[in-house]
């Protein structure tokens, strides 16, 4: 009976720690995007010249409003 018991417990304290693990990563991940996004207005700038385009604040915010709305 002994035996068993520690086994539950390895086991259930296996899948908390994983849980948890996952929550705590995912919160992290979450911060450090908003911190750091991976694409900025400048990088878009950048792009957008590079394809012969000239770019305006307008279509700037239009192209960063709907990256943001895909998410």
């Amino acid at each position: 009976m002994n035996t068993a018991l520690a086994i539950v417990l390895i086991v259930v304290a296996l899948i908390v720690g994983l849980v948890a693990g996952f929550f705590i990563a995912r919160k992290y991940m979450e911060t450090y995007l908003k911190k750091n996004p991976p694409i900025s207005e400048d990088m878009i700038r950048s792009m957008m010249i590079s394809m012969g385009q000239t770019p305006s604040q307008k279509r700037l915010n239009q192209v960063m409003a709907s990256m943001r709305n895909n998410k």
